[in-house]
């Protein structure tokens, strides 16, 4: 396994559409379009830590293991129990969706697992070869599993998903330490 770590202090960049599954790595100060309301101000401390998971399930304990690690070293350790859970949530759906539903040339490609922290926001971002994309079901009370995103959901300020050219997609979500509530904003327009 490889983990690849970068730091800055820049300004955010948008995710052209030319990456795809196999290359994409966040570039310096990304951030999902759908949150940037909930960015700090510009003096806000922008680091991200990626992690490279082959296609084992085994790897989402070592998933779990660098976002502790990650955060720790970021001095963000209170934030380490719920992003573990929505880490092994996505890692999991990765796994089982991602790669089941990539054609069978790219099921063997990693997946990569990238922490970026803005301030004190912490965006977690899984991206996979697959082409479907997650949805929230209501599994029946005898289903085994179909809970995950719901628990990615209530740990989140916001969550969602964005395809990758040609193929593939990143799978993202944003917490903060505290209370799971989103911050008094003026409303969008």
């Amino acid at each position: 396994m490889i983990a690849i770590v970068q730091s800055a202090q820049t300004a955010p960049h948008r995710v052209t559409t030319s990456w795809t599954a196999l290359d994409w790595w966040p570039p310096v100060g990304w951030w999902p379009d759908s949150a940037r309301d909930l960015l700090p101000g510009s003096s806000a401390v922008t680091a991200s830590a990626t992690f490279v998971l082959p296609p084992h399930a085994e790897s989402v304990h070592s998933a779990r293991s660098f976002t502790t690690g990650t955060l720790t070293g970021w001095d963000l350790a209170e934030l380490g129990e719920n992003m573990e859970l929505v880490v092994s949530e996505l890692a999991t759906n990765a796994f089982r969706h991602g790669l089941r539903l990539a054609e069978r040339s790219r099921s063997k490609e990693p997946i990569r697992l990238s922490l970026i922290r803005r301030g004190t926001l912490v965006a977690c971002t899984l991206n996979d070869p697959g082409a479907g994309f997650p949805a929230l079901r209501d599994p029946s009370p005898l289903d085994i599993g179909g809970l995950g995103l719901h628990i990615v959901e209530s740990l989140s300020l916001r969550w969602g998903w964005a395809p990758l050219a040609p193929y593939g997609k990143i799978v993202w979500a944003i917490l903060q330490p505290g209370p799971c509530e989103e911050p008094d904003l003026p409303e969008r327009p």
